[in-house]
């Protein structure tokens, strides 16, 4: 399969190509986990990929316990559906992102350091209290975590412990909208996984979404080794394999979409962070990020990745917003020529996302650059 097929085949599952129908839950499954390192990249990675979604939508969801939100894959913050959250939670503490890092023997109260915060976590807390809380337990448990392994998980707040807890964010007021979700509680229903199902189950989820793929882009997305993911993608039953250009073995499902390389693909917006420029091996994105646009759109000083825009499926350039007493623009910022008649059909999505984004705005521009 050469890049545009490929192009296609991802444009298709993530509803760039046609827009999913819903409810919420069904396309976030059907597009993977969304990362939300930036909330309000949540309404904007909807509205292009689903039809008829409200501007509340997707806070509803959550609100009702269909969507969660909380720190999965690569140790970052991602949305998944509440049915496919253990899988991914178990997958992400056992990922190279979720060790305890600085020794092969972290201490023998991590276990109960881990059911401990878990329980306590069962009532919505911030950040800096369920840290105080590890703080006082390695206080009060000397040897429980060694001295070299506090050292280094302070570094990082305690995340392998707080991945393994399993928290999800919910709101401070307990009321669902486009502000950040910024306290924690323990997942409903966090009971520990099989870590082999759950892999298989995440793979799985991955195919779906951005097949077909090579191991090393699961392994990437999910920030495990390759070995034990190449291992289980060739143990799985009735998965298809192709080639791409440079030979590299592809896994696919059987059913997955796979349309004609020359399908009409429409203009798309992208939010912050988004999902289809992350699924791939770092080298291997270039499927819709076309190279020379890749150190323009990743900022690796703060590892940020901008909101984009697709032209014929492939990243075309960059978009901003900006709220200025009240009043929101939308500005578009052009990586190629564009011709008049895809500047006008980008300028029309726009200003529906920015509309579906911004309701509560008391007006809404859009500036194409």
């Amino acid at each position: 399969m050469d890049e545009r097929a490929l192009n296609r085949a991802l444009l298709a599952r993530q509803g760039l190509l046609d827009r999913l129908a819903g409810p919420v839950g069904a396309v976030v499954a059907a597009v993977g986990a969304l990362q939300m390192q930036y909330w309000p990249a949540l309404r904007p990675a909807l509205w292009s990929r689903m039809e008829g979604c409200h501007p509340e939508g997707p806070f509803l969801a959550h609100d009702v316990g269909e969507l969660l939100t909380g720190t999965l894959l690569r140790g970052t913050i991602h949305t998944v559906t509440a049915g496919e959250y253990a899988a991914y939670a178990a997958v992400a503490a056992a990922s190279n992102a979720g060790k305890w890092w600085a020794g092969p023997d972290p201490g023998p109260g991590v276990g109960e350091l881990t059911a401990e915060l878990k329980a306590h976590g069962v009532t919505a807390r911030p950040a800096s209290e369920l840290v105080e809380f590890v703080e006082a337990w390695v206080a009060g448990n000397p040897g429980g975590v060694s001295a070299e392994e506090a050292v280094r998980q302070r570094e990082y707040k305690w995340l392998a412990v707080m991945m393994r807890a399993r928290f999800v964010r919910v709101p401070a007021d307990g009321t669902w909208g486009a502000r950040t979700p910024a306290h924690f509680v323990t997942a409903p229903g966090a009971e520990e996984t099989d870590v082999a199902a759950a892999l298989n189950s995440v793979i799985r989820c991955h195919l779906r979404a951005f097949g077909p793929a090579a191991a090393e882009d699961v392994a990437s997305w999910i920030a495990w080794n390759i070995t034990p993911v190449r291992v289980a993608l060739e143990r799985m039953d009735g998965l298809v394999r192709f080639a791409d250009e440079t030979g590299r073995i592809l896994y696919d499902l059987p059913e997955a979409p796979r349309p004609d390389p020359d399908v009409p693909a429409p203009v798309r917006l992208l939010p912050w962070f988004d999902s289809t420029l992350l699924a791939y091996a770092p080298k291997r994105r270039t499927r819709i990020l076309p190279e020379q646009f890749r150190d323009i759109v990743y900022v690796k000083a703060n590892g940020q990745l901008k909101p984009t825009f697709l032209v014929d499926g492939m990243v075309a350039g960059m978009w901003s917003i900006e709220l200025t007493k009240g009043a929101a623009t939308l500005t578009l910022k052009p990586l190629q020529q564009l011709s008049a008649s895809v500047r006008k059909e980008l300028i029309t999505e726009a200003e529906n996302m920015l509309v579906f984004c911004q309701p509560g705005a008391r007006s809404h521009h859009v500036e194409l650059a």
